[in-house]
């Protein structure tokens, strides 16, 4: 009987069909081969993923909720532009922006991972505009096999261990199936360094790397911008820094005591109003007193725990048709240090404070001065760590099989899933800013230290010494950093009907037509609940016992330093009904066989409405022995997610707000709504590929190569603007953003929001190839396989849809994630008792941003599209991989790895402010990692 072939991108389920839409496929053996702890890791790696999201990413973040969260994106168009199924379903998102964690699939079982590169709305839905990615899993597993793996990296962090099994066994003759996985993985991930220059650990890369800024009207010949190493803000220290007036240049050193201050860069201060420092630029020397540099001071990966139990029970009704259950439980937790201290620049200090030095007191008296200006990095205070927890339930009851109805032979799958997230994050050692700004501000009351506001003390404040690095006393910390801490907690819920048939109805004279249609209907709803410090207590959301009432907190939230969560909820749903063709039109030893692939799919959003997708590709196996042609175009939809049309709404107030509307314009009080809104339209893609396939010809049978040429296009993209955006917009002429305020009622006001401005265009070229081939010519045992894959960014420019402002081209941009070329290269030598492997990843030489105009003399006007800099370089990077493995048994198997064998350091990817100067989105910053394990498969 022959093979029938269920290909991700497309619903036609055919003997023998090839789909147009490229597609990459990630096999066990090549999974096991990478020994990751996160099968995330080795998708990842494929060269047309730019810009997923892991543990490396986003760990200088408090707010984001995206701490640890891993998925792909494709074609460097955002993760949310990506779409991820598991058995060709949806999942659950672990995010309010819809995107699923890779974390929490069940991953022992996974038998391949397709990867589609291109748009495949048509067939699956929104968010297959970069394309799919789609975990298959063995559904009819039998046997035992675990997996026991260890690893740690060459400066001794990062430490992991990795526990996995899976039973599977049939009973009744048959007829019923159950398998069984859980797996368990722990990882330490890289911990921050702390204040200063000194990365983790001994790793000795971290330069705090800057983009100095000498100002848009510079005018000598030189660049706006310069590139430089070691830079040191001057606004603030590590343990205090007096930035303006008479006495700036006063630093404190751990004790408290005053010392000068050693600006680097020559730098002398001018001891003015605005703390200006000769010698040093728009706020930044080089080299000095480094210690208050807080960039390294992020966490380099986050630390992650997976527990994961999957279940699969399947009963064959008759030999042709399935009804099956599954449920998956998983739970990641995460944490990471997203900065040290809590970095505080400007601080009003009275010169009557009095934990202030009393030579410094002095001198304000010598200068006729009663306060000053003051920057700190609050380094006596606990660093904040942010902890964050995901749960998901999901469980899937379905059937799939196999009818004949009027003479043809039809197949189905039709299932019903339910899916529950649960998100919590909590931050420890936050800061409430305005108890730091009643604590700093210290009086002597009955010969004691007490805090200066008398409505400040009778709540419980504590005075702190800001003064040094001496720790502040446990009150006093918990004044300012309350155990109760920033809260989040996130519902989501997913709910989906699905149906697909498909068959062979009609011959005609090239072979048979294929048919597949069906339909789908699915809810999505999400609820988030923040603690009030942050949300608010307004609205009759009421304070409570872990959050008690306090009159010096403002009632409608944002009261801590970072972490300041609202409390939101929204839903929407979404009916579909689609249908696609295949059919073959030539089929002649003179001509060979070609196929036309034309599917639509019809969709109702509750929010936006009815749009319409489509696909329609050719394959032409061409005479020339395993020459295929191949070629699609599709028109796909991103529809706009559950943060972007439901956003947890926050207020503040804006004084002196410009209305352009009157004439001269005038300045008023207006409240900015920050919000959801509800009248996105869905994005707009259209994608084109168009390659050609050279499988296994008959001069060379164990050779395979394809090249392929990819553009997309997407408009009506999702951006967000400024409240002065949206009203001058509104003025200029842009009528999408005119509904979103009102500057004559009695409570004036602007909702900032998302609207449909943007675009992104971008294209290039796919590259893949494998050759393979016994060794027995050369005496040698087993078999040697080659492949490689790699993708050429030729173009990627966004359009902000912003007047004024210029579309940005950045491919081959380093600080991104689209350099111009990403490579991944695997040698493997294979026989019955082990096996060899080396695996080679490289990304090409960059820029740091296009729009930079490289000069050092001689140098154009500056402009603010298009600025000068003195070195727009960012040097590419190559990894070498090697593992290998031994059969010890014939159910036992012991394996190695060594990723990032060189050791190979990151570029510096520069900022226009010291901070984690890395892009840890392209380069590798954890070095060299080893890693041991052993399966078995019983």
């Amino acid at each position: 009987m022959a093979e029938t072939v269920v290909v991700t991108g497309t619903r036609i389920q055919a003997t023998g069909f090839t789909a147009p839409t490229p597609t990459t496929i990630v096999g066990t053996e090549q999974i096991e081969k990478n020994a990751q702890p996160n099968i995330y890791n080795t998708i990842a790696q494929l060269p047309s993923l730019q810009g997923s999201s892991g543990t490396s990413t986003n760990t200088f973040s408090t707010s984001s909720g995206q701490q640890g969260l891993s998925n792909f994106s494709l074609r460097g168009l955002g993760t949310i532009r990506t779409l991820t199924l598991l058995d060709g379903q949806r999942v659950v998102g672990a995010n309010v922006t819809g995107v699923p964690d890779i974390s929490l699939f069940p991953q022992l079982l996974v038998e391949r991972v397709d990867v589609v590169t291109g748009g495949a709305s048509a067939s699956y839905g929104s968010d297959a505009v970069g394309g799919v990615v789609n975990f298959i899993t063995n559904k009819h597993f039998e046997g035992v096999k675990a997996n026991v793996q260890g690893g740690i990296s060459t400066y001794g962090d990062d430490a992991q261990y990795l526990l996995q099994a899976a039973v599977g066994q049939a009973f009744l003759g048959g007829k019923l199936h159950v398998e069984v996985s859980g797996e368990y993985d722990h990882e330490d991930g890289v911990p921050a360094a702390g204040f200063g220059e000194s990365a983790p650990n001994g790793r000795q890369w971290y330069r705090a790397t800057t983009l100095l800024d000498r100002g848009p009207t510079v005018n000598d010949g030189g660049p706006r911008y310069l590139y430089r190493d070691h830079a040191q803000a001057y606004a603030y220290s590590k343990y205090g820094l007096i930035s303006k007036g008479p006495l700036q240049g006063t630093a404190f050193d751990v004790n408290g005591n005053p010392f000068p201050f050693v600006y680097g860069s020559g730098g002398v201060p001018t001891h003015n109003p605005n703390g200006d420092v000769t010698g040093c630029i728009s706020g930044f020397c080089v080299g000095g007193d480094r210690s208050g540099g807080v960039g390294i001071g992020a966490s380099l990966k986050s630390g992650i725990k997976r527990l994961n139990g999957y279940t699969r029970i399947g009963y064959d009704l008759n030999s042709d048709n399935e009804v099956y259950a599954t449920l998956n439980w998983s739970r990641v937790t995460t944490n990471n240090q997203p900065n040290p201290g809590a970095q505080k620049s400007n601080i009003s200090v009275s010169c009557a404070n009095p934990y202030l030095p009393a030579s410094v007191a002095a001198a304000c008296t010598a200068n006729n001065i009663t306060g000053f200006s003051f920057g700190t990095d609050n380094a006596m205070l606990p660093n904040i760590h942010v902890n964050t927890s995901r749960g998901q339930m999901r469980a899937v009851l379905g059937a799939d099989g196999k009818f004949d109805l009027g003479g043809t032979n039809w197949r189905y799958d039709t299932y019903y899933e339910h899916g529950e997230e649960l998100t919590w994050i909590r931050v420890r050692n936050m800061l409430l800013n305005p108890h730091y700004s009643q604590a700093i501000n210290a009086t002597i009351s009955n010969g004691q230290i007490v805090c200066a506001d008398l409505v400040a003390s009778a709540n419980g404040c504590q005075p702190l010494n800001i003064f040094g690095g001496r720790t502040p006393s446990p009150s006093t910390l918990a004044y300012l950093q309350p155990s109760n801490g920033p809260f989040q907690h996130t519902h989501q819920a997913q709910d989906v009907v699905s149906l697909n048939i498909n068959g062979e109805p009609v011959s005609l004279w090239a072979g048979p037509v294929s048919v597949a249609f069906g339909g789908e209907y699915r809810r999505e709803y999400y609820r988030v609940e923040a603690d009030p410090y942050g949300n608010g207590s307004a609205n009759g959301t009421p304070y409570n016992d872990a959050y008690p009432a306090d009159p010096t907190l403002s009632t409608n939230g944002s009261n801590w330093y970072a972490g300041n969560y609202h409390n939101g909820t929204g839903m929407y749903d979404v009916k579909e009904a689609y249908a696609e063709v295949n059919m073959p039109f030539v089929d002649t030893p003179e001509l060979g066989k070609a196929n036309l692939n034309v599917a639509g799919r019809w969709t109702d959003y509750s929010t936006s409405g009815v749009v319409w997708t489509w696909k329609i590709g050719a394959t032409w196996d061409t005479p020339l022995n395993g020459v295929r042609l191949r070629a699609v175009t599709s028109n796909d939809v991103r529809a706009p997610n559950l943060s972007e049309l439901f956003a947890a709404p926050t207020t503040t107030t804006v004084p002196s707000f410009t209305n352009p509307f009157t004439n001269p314009p005038s300045k008023l009080t207006i409240f900015q709504n920050t919000i959801g809104n509800t009248a996105l339209k869905p994005e707009i893609a259209r994608n084109i590929e168009a390659g050609i396939v050279l499988s296994q010809p008959d001069w060379m049978p164990g050779l395979s190569v394809s090249f392929d040429y990819y553009r997309i296009k997407l408009t009506k993209g999702i951006s967000s603007l400024s409240a002065d955006q949206i009203v001058n917009f509104c003025r200029g002429g842009i009528a999408q953003t005119c509904g979103a305020f009102d500057l004559t009622g009695p409570t004036p006001y602007v909702n900032v929001q998302q609207f449909n401005l943007a675009s992104i265009f971008t294209e290039g070229f796919d590259y893949e190839a494998s050759y393979q081939f016994g060794l027995e010519d050369v005496g040698l045992p087993g078999r040697f396989v080659v492949h490689g894959l790699a993708t050429n960014i030729s173009s990627f420019v966004t359009d902000p849809g912003i007047p004024g402002s210029a579309p940005v081209q950045s491919a081959g941009t380093n600080s991104g994630n689209t350099p111009h070329w990403k490579l991944l290269l695997i040698e493997s030598w294979d026989t019955e008792k082990f096996g060899i492997m080396l695996q080679q990843r490289w990304f090409s030489d960059g820029v740091i941003g296009r729009q930079y105009i490289e000069c050092t003399t001689g140098c154009p006007a500056t402009s603010t599209n298009f600025p000068t800099l003195d070195r727009n370089h960012m040097a590419g990077a190559f990894y070498l991989d090697v593992g290998g493995t031994y059969n010890l048994t014939d159910q036992m198997t012991a394996y190695f790895k060594i990723d990032n064998l060189l050791d190979r350091d990151p570029a510096a990817s520069p900022q226009t402010n010291t901070g984690l100067d890395v892009n840890p989105a392209l380069y590798d910053l954890v070095g060299r990692v080893y890693r041991i394990g052993v399966r078995f498969n019983l």
